[in-house]
């Protein structure tokens, strides 16, 4: 037997990033493969300092992992490898090249190995031929080049039957590799579920890890006190019997992990619902993929909401309010025009979620809609990522403004920095959030704002510039009297515009009420004078020209009305409204 040297690398998309796929690969292959390394870079990093980095370790065989976001730059790190380490074999495999290996084998003549599928069964059997044990046409799942060059596959696809027999990827010393970067974790492999976007249609059933390996595994994590682990599962709670008895495991512990699924909200009942109102409050965060509410484009994708339990428990979830919830939209699925996208976005914005996520449609190598595409007149990149452009019922500038639009509700909605004046300027497109956001994003592209940063404060102008511009029908004053409150109640006091109508006139007023503990104390109990510099950095007070704080509970009774709002920045921000004789506001009037 030959002792090789295998190194398994891949470009991650972004530095907080890690490959879990890696790690699954050297753990299993780590008996009887010889020496298995693990080099992680992100598409940010120069080639040739990779390259360089790669050379370094001398390595007898290389694993490449690829994906949409890093194929490109990955084939031209192969053949870079192949000329200062000629002798070196290089393996290839991940979605990117699992689809048509016969295509990539041939244009990529430097490949001398793919991996088709699920690569740890695959990878062992080679790197055990590779060692001189057995050959490689009686591996499945593997494409090769023969003697003379041609291009042989055997077999198909392969996969993973018992998720028991794939060894926890981290250990100690990982651990500390990973102290800055996010933690990803496995339970399931597979989706019941037949979307035509997504690649997890293209295997069949799921596969369940034994509960007993996941708790272990999960007590590893919340022992090395790890900030966030993110469940890849496709769909976590896809079977009761597996997922609930792990919230329940998680939601007993004594720690402050947060944990991230991706669940099909229409499959909690009353009992999860329950159960997940006592979970303390940021231990679990759901992804909710909705994608679309337009019923031609979910018959289209073959997908099933039922919009009566999503509406039920997202609602059931918000009033708990414990959970981070995230909604998916995906822009570009067939059968959905620019406006059917807006009335998409408004029903899962009517949920409240925390964050709407705007996705693209990427017509990925495997999934059912890109065999489909010319039914649907569909354009796309011919590169990775594959990014639609335009089908026959959006178009290419439809899809743009879509881009900036997104923008736009990152900035504006997702962030939280809007929360207070976001319901006032949506109630002025008849509380039709897409109108408002569609009208925004075409005054942000006239004026190209797209093209450039905007720091908080410019954000707060161009909110009032963009309103007196469209001249909707209420007082121009309230929305700069909410961006006011909006200023003092997210940013802290911090970001103070100076366009907006500060008013330092009541100077003594608020003198007067801090000297008053009596008065005082009726709104902070706990209230001890120390320092004038202690007070400012804890509380302000500010008089608005309207009770803007009335505004959120009852809009339409909004009336001018002198009001000074007390806001703590003590613990959590709040705020309270003073009442008028404890602020001397009748002295003042008469």
């Amino acid at each position: 037997m030959v002792n090789i040297k295998t190194l398994l690398i891949t470009l991650n998309a972004k530095y907080i990033h890690s490959s879990l796929a890696l790690r699954y690969l050297q753990a299993y292959c780590s008996e009887g493969c010889g020496e298995i390394g693990i080099k992680e870079y992100t598409i940010n990093n120069k080639l040739l300092n990779i390259l360089s980095d790669v050379y370094k370790e001398k390595p007898d065989v290389i694993g490449v992992a690829c994906y949409i976001w890093n194929i490109e730059m990955t084939m031209s790190l192969i053949r870079l490898i192949k000329k200062v380490l000629p002798r070196t074999v290089v393996i290839v495999g991940g979605p990117e090249v699992s689809y048509d290996p016969a295509v990539i084998m041939q244009e990529q003549p430097d490949i001398d190995y793919l991996i088709q599928g699920e690569g740890e069964v695959v990878l062992k059997a080679l790197l055990r031929v590779l060692a001189g044990y057995g050959t490689v046409d009686s591996i499945d799942g593997l494409a090769f080049r023969t003697d003379g060059g041609q291009v042989m596959i055997n077999g198909i696809s392969q996969t993973v039957a018992c998720l028991d027999e794939v060894p926890f990827p981290y250990t100690e010393s990982s651990m500390k590799e990973l102290k800055d970067k996010i933690i990803y974790y496995e339970s399931t492999r597979g989706c019941p579920f037949n979307c035509q976007y997504c690649l997890s249609s293209a295997t069949a059933g799921v596969r369940f890890r034994s509960l007993e390996l996941v708790y272990e595994e999960l007590t590893f994590f919340i022992k090395h006190n790890v900030r966030q682990v993110k469940f890849v599962d496709r769909t976590f709670n896809a079977a009761k019997r597996h997922y609930l008895p792990i919230m329940h495991f998680l939601s007993r512990q004594e720690c402050e992990t947060n944990f991230h699924f991706e669940i099909a909200v229409d499959l909690l009942d009353e009992e999860d619902i329950y159960f997940l109102k006592d979970v303390k409050a940021g231990r679990f965060q759901f992804e909710i993929g909705i994608q679309s509410t337009n019923g031609p484009t979910l018959q289209a994708i073959s997908r099933v909401n039922h919009w009566d339990k999503i509406t039920r428990n997202v609602a059931g979830l918000r009033a708990i309010d414990n959970i981070h919830l995230h909604l998916d939209l995906i822009a570009g699925l067939p059968e959905e025009s620019y406006w059917q996208f807006g009335q998409s976005f408004n029903q899962v914005y009517q949920l409240k979620p925390h964050m709407v996520q705007l996705g693209f449609l990427k017509m990925l190598k495997g999934a059912g809609i890109r065999k489909n595409a010319q039914k649907y007149d569909y354009i796309y990149t011919d590169y990775a990522p594959y990014e639609v452009l335009a089908n026959n019922s959006i178009s290419y500038e439809e899809l743009s403004r879509l881009k900036i639009l997104e923008g736009l509700v990152d900035q504006f909605y997702n962030s939280g920095r809007f929360q207070y004046v976001l319901p006032f300027l949506i109630e002025q497109y008849g509380g039709d959030a897409f109108a408002f956001f569609h009208f925004l994003t075409v005054y942000w592209e006239n004026r190209q704002y797209n093209m450039v940063d905007h720091s908080v404060k410019a954000c707060y102008k161009h909110l009032i510039d963009f309103y007196n511009e469209q001249k909707p029908v209420t007082q121009p004053e309230l929305l700069k009297e909410l961006l006011k409150f909006n200023a003092l109640m997210v940013e802290g006091g911090s970001v103070k515009p100076e366009f907006l109508p500060w008013d330092d006139s009541w100077e003594q007023e608020k003198t007067e009420f801090w000297r008053s503990t009596e008065t005082v104390m009726k709104y902070i109990p706990d209230y001890q004078f120390t320092t004038w510099r202690e007070l400012k950095k804890h509380y302000y007070i500010e008089v608005f020209s309207f009770n803007v704080a009335k505004y959120f509970f009852q809009p339409q009774a909004m009336q001018q009305e002198l009001t000074p709002i007390l806001i703590s920045y003590k613990t959590k921000t709040s705020y309270q409204i003073i009442d008028r004789q404890d602020f001397c506001l009748e002295k003042r009037s008469k």
